[in-house]
């Protein structure tokens, strides 16, 4: 690869044997720039690319001055959207250089290689598995060449051989690679890749069709790998022989944006590459790179607070140079910077480096595509509807806080929620701000590459996002293997604001519920319906038949869940506990004309049931101690009555298993430890058991309690424990003598005197 001073007459004679053959590295920023300085130099009548034969009529795109890599042709199957292919494109892209060069010279470009409906149509593990001869795995042609050269690192290799290099003759490399993968060929074959003859055999015909059309003053950009097979004579009809047959689909492709991460190999794309922000980076920074580099991360460092000063940047910079010359290296490459920007920009820390690594090395860049490029409907409703709605893909995974209450920030949720419901995950739900508002969402927002196939899939749907979120739902109520899967996807489609999806969704919820009697799936299916009203109500959508529904299974809930809990053992109470939560807060969200004090008020009712679950004697301690806590809670236990039950529960008859259920049921979740510290006669009861338990069962209890009272804060526990210290007295009422600060009875002067403030934090639907 001896760099020599070629003139142009002499790359005119160096071509007379044929056409020019430029073999790359895909993603290459050395090879970029040699085939650009190459193609300058022969100024050849036309450029052939190694690329899906159909893109040909895509490659005017690429001189589109709101086209920016990175990008990716996308090509899928038109009857399968979910068969896809990518072909990535980056600014270090030799191909993506080779384009943008014949496109600003009008200078002819095809793509030669096999056409997208084959690959499309074949078996995809196809040539990406082992070799069917022996089963060795596929040969790594970088890998293999640095071994020849005495290197262990194939990256490193190729940037000191490449990537570093700075030749004066642009055909050089190309001959010296050529001669070194002809090498490898004859030794290795097809290196465990039966596709690539069938690929190479496409690119000679299409290289001899082109030879007719424009002579052999012609580039061809493609892979090193297979140079030797495009220089090898071979005939026509063998060529077609290896071509026949092929299994074939119809198949559309377009431009889609792509990501560097994406391109990294990590990501599971098999031509990809280790350090594509590094590589963008050398492309774009010919002169003094490392400089250029430390100066970025610099930059990057400061803006995370991380201190940073020019002097820091000069001397990571005299690092990365020593060690290069130490390590007999041309220039730094990554290795060096790395182990500078450790050293002294990051003071020996991997944490600030990791953040180099992943946004400066690999990087999150995300290309454009111009509306122009062909889509499919779905794909062009999904455009205009982000444009409006002011939502821009991002490779960088970001939060987008909403409030339902404006107008723009409703239409965004229902759009994400639609396409949640279509498999597009742009969006996931995330946990927001603190309270309970249903006005509030929060999504965490991340565009990938791949969605454009999940876009395509979802075309099958409609040509809208609506109608296609519509119809979709419609088909999954047909579907649904039981209750609680309809209930959600209730949820979701009074989420998306599909009112026209409702009919059938709630027609498959009443009849699978008619039919359903298991009091379990009951419970789990109605906190979705409850949560489904009051997202109905925030966002202005009619659910009165959606009500209608809900009401008629918590009533079917209120008479079968005593029955229900009756002989559960402890797994099954946990779990019915937890139902036996969601539904109580469930009904307190569905629409009742009745007031809450009438006994035929649903809540009434339902309160009713809690009262034979108390007192049931063959439902489980956990449940029975949950209901009287709901009870309590709601105000419809006087305290009296609560203490009487807990005495009973605790009772020396009770064995202390059952008794510490009753506990867990009664205290345990939020609220249940500042119970205990604000009502002494139930914790000297509590007390009182504990001490009493035999020995022999203390062992027994103990994980169970030390679950129920270790959820408590750390207060709360510190005040408890004060409390058992000084001995609690097991009757009467908390006195104001006893715990400062607390009286036996209500003050209603003071606590009047809150109300203004209330008034002024809530608003006017408080009275002053």
């Amino acid at each position: 690869m001896t760099a020599l001073t070629t003139a142009p007459a002499e790359l005119r004679a160096r071509q007379a044997a044929g056409p020019l053959l430029l073999g790359v590295r895909h993603h290459g920023p050395g090879s970029a720039r040699g085939v650009a300085a190459a193609l300058d130099a022969a100024r050849p009548d036309a450029v052939l690319i190694e690329g899906p034969a159909e893109a040909d009529a895509l490659a005017a795109l690429a001189a589109d001055p709101e086209m920016r890599p990175p990008v990716a042709l996308l090509a899928h199957a038109v009857d399968d959207p979910g068969r896809a292919a990518f072909w990535p494109f980056a600014a270090f892209s030799p191909e993506w250089t080779a384009l943008r060069w014949a496109l600003a010279r009008d200078v002819p470009v095809r793509f030669v290689d096999l056409p997208a409906a084959h690959t499309l149509a074949a078996d995809p593990t196809w040539g990406d598995g082992e070799d069917e001869a022996d089963g060795s795995a596929p040969v790594d042609p970088l890998a293999a060449l640095a071994r020849a050269a005495g290197r262990e690192d194939p990256e490193q290799w190729w940037e000191d051989v490449v990537e570093h290099r700075g030749d004066t003759d642009p055909l050089a490399p190309f001959e010296a690679l050529a001669e070194a993968m002809t090498a490898l060929r004859e030794r290795y074959g097809h290196g465990g890749r039966p596709r690539d003859p069938v690929r190479e055999a496409h690119m000679r015909l299409k290289l001899r069709a082109a030879r007719k059309e424009f002579g052999d003053a012609i580039a061809v950009v493609c892979g090193a790998w297979h140079v030797p097979a495009l220089a090898r004579r071979t005939t026509a009809t063998a060529d077609r022989a290896l071509l026949k047959g092929l299994p074939k689909v119809k198949a559309e492709l377009t431009w889609v944006p792509w990501t560097h991460r994406r391109l990294a190999r990590r990501s599971g794309y098999g031509a990809g590459i280790e350090s594509p922000g590094w590589y963008g980076h050398l492309f774009a920074a010919p002169d003094r790179p490392v400089e250029r580099w430390m100066t970025k991360v610099a930059g990057l460092l400061r803006e995370a607070d991380h201190p940073v000063s020019s002097a820091h940047v000069i001397e990571a910079v005299r690092l990365a140079e020593t060690l290069a010359a130490l390590r007999g290296r041309p220039r730094p490459g990554l290795a060096e910077t790395t182990d500078a920007v450790r050293a002294v920009l990051c003071e020996g820390s991997d944490v600030p480096l990791a953040l180099v690594r992943d946004r400066l090395v690999v990087g999150d860049d995300l290309g454009e595509v111009p509306a122009a490029a062909p889509a499919a409907p779905l794909q062009r409703d999904l455009d205009r509807l982000r444009r409006s709605l002011r939502l821009t893909p991002e490779a960088e995974e970001r939060e987008l806080d909403l409030d339902l209450r404006r107008d723009t920030d409703a239409a965004r949720s229902r759009l994400l929620h639609r396409l949640r419901l279509l498999g597009v995950d742009w969006g996931l739900p995330a946990a927001g701000r603190a309270g309970t508002g249903t006005f509030r969402e929060s999504w965490r927002l991340r565009w990938q590459p791949e969605l454009h196939v999940r876009v395509a899939e979802a075309g099958v749907w409609g040509t809208t996002v609506e109608a296609a979120a519509t119809a979709r739902a419609a088909s999954l109520a047909l579907t649904a293997a039981g209750l609680g899967e309809i209930t959600a996807l209730a949820e979701r489609c009074l989420l998306g604001g599909l009112t026209d999806a409702l009919p059938a969704v709630l027609g498959a919820l009443a009849d699978r519920a008619a039919l359903d009697t298991d009091v379990a799936h009951l419970a789990d299916a109605l906190p979705a319906l409850a949560r489904a009203l009051r997202y109905g109500d925030v966002r202005g959508t009619d659910t009165a038949a959606l009500a209608g529904v809900a009401t008629g299974l918590a009533e079917r809930i209120r008479v079968g869940l005593p029955p229900a809990c009756a002989g559960l053992d402890a797994d099954a109470a946990g779990r019915m506990r937890e139902r036996l939560d969601a539904v109580h807060t469930a009904i307190a969200l569905l629409p009742d004309p009745a007031p809450v004090d009438d006994p035929a008020a649903l809540a009434s009712r339902w309160a009713g049931a809690l009262r034979r679950l108390a007192g049931g004697e063959r439902v489980p301690g956990v449940v029975r101690g949950r209901a009287v806590r709901i009870l309590l809670d709601e105000g419809r236990l006087p305290d009296e009555e609560t203490a009487r039950l807990m005495g009973l529960a605790l009772s020396p008859g009770t064995p202390p298993a059952d008794a510490a259920a009753w506990i867990d049921g009664f205290v345990g979740g939020p609220g249940g430890g500042l119970l205990l510290v604000h009502d002494e006669r139930l914790l000297a009861l509590l007390d009182g058991w504990l001490t009493g338990v035999p020995a022999e069962a203390f062992t027994d209890v103990l994980p169970l309690l030390r679950r129920t009272f270790g959820a408590y804060e750390p207060g709360v526990r510190r005040a408890l424990g004060e409390l058992v210290a000084r001995g609690p007295e097991a009757a009467g009422p908390v006195s104001a003598a006893r715990v400062p600060g607390f009286a036996a009875a209500l003050d209603e002067e003071r606590a009047d005197g809150v109300l203004p403030l209330l008034a002024l934090v809530l608003g006017p639907e408080v009275p002053a």
